[in-house]
């Protein structure tokens, strides 16, 4: 079921389990100024999520915004065969199989009006295949004053099952809106990341919103700026 949060901002949230946690994941559904509807990061539509989106408005794009949430893309461009997929550079590599309509681009002249956007350059996680580039592309909804994540950070509580709590107090992510230990050992090109995370302070964001792990309603933008201070192991001046 979708779950209005803010103006023009719909998440959608799903169980999920990763190497045995269960970590849900969430999509966002936000309505552009055209009042067509972009969904970022799709999962399976059930019938009143169908039914919902249906009253919002069109679906008239749909996005894999990393190289890893992808699972339910296929399923959703059958249902809404209209809608442009977009997908981050190297997805069409990585699942040749997958119908991708449009490869995002850089943000100079982004294509979703209301919508701005930036890859995190040089972030990478610790997969299947060990150190592997996420290709990440975070967004953010000037109009609701939030941004939106994908595996970029966690943020984990009392609101997931103990054993998620527990893992997450170790790795990271608990009550902490971070990357984990694990990404901390796969990325190394943080000077890269830096410019990433600099051109994100500069938005004017208070909420947070994640793929996996509990929404931040107030003082995200100071959240996650410490958050990545400890990532990177310096201090970042946030733009005015």
């Amino acid at each position: 079921m979708l779950r209005e949060i803010g103006r023009d901002i719909w998440v959608a949230e799903q169980s999920l389990r990763y190497f045995g946690l269960n970590i849900g994941t969430r999509m966002t559904v936000v309505r552009l100024e055209s009042r067509e509807l972009l969904v970022i990061s799709p999962v399976q539509v059930s019938d009143s999520i169908f039914n919902q989106l249906g009253e919002l408005g069109l679906v008239k794009h749909m996005i894999a915004p990393n190289l890893y949430h992808y699972l339910f893309a296929a399923s959703f461009k059958k249902i809404y065969p209209n809608a442009t997929f977009w997908a981050v550079p190297g997805l069409e590599i990585k699942k040749p199989d997958l119908l991708i309509d449009q490869i995002i681009k850089d943000s100079e002249n982004g294509p979703w009006s209301g919508i701005e956007y930036v890859f995190l350059d040089g972030f990478r996680t610790l997969g299947l295949n060990g150190f592997d580039s996420l290709n990440e592309c975070v967004f953010f909804h000037a109009a609701s004053r939030t941004l939106i994540l994908t595996d970029a950070a966690f943020h984990f509580d009392e609101s997931f099952p103990i054993l998620t709590q527990l893992v997450t107090k170790v790795i990271g992510g608990y009550k902490s809106l971070s990357p984990s230990l694990l990404e901390w050992v796969a990325t190394t090109e943080k000077n890269k990341l830096r410019k990433s995370i600099k051109q994100i302070l500069g938005w004017d964001f208070e909420r947070v919103i994640m793929a996996h792990g509990s929404i931040i309603e107030q003082n995200g933008k100071e959240k996650f700026k410490r958050g990545y201070e400890k990532f990177l192991g310096e201090a970042l001046d946030i733009a005015a």
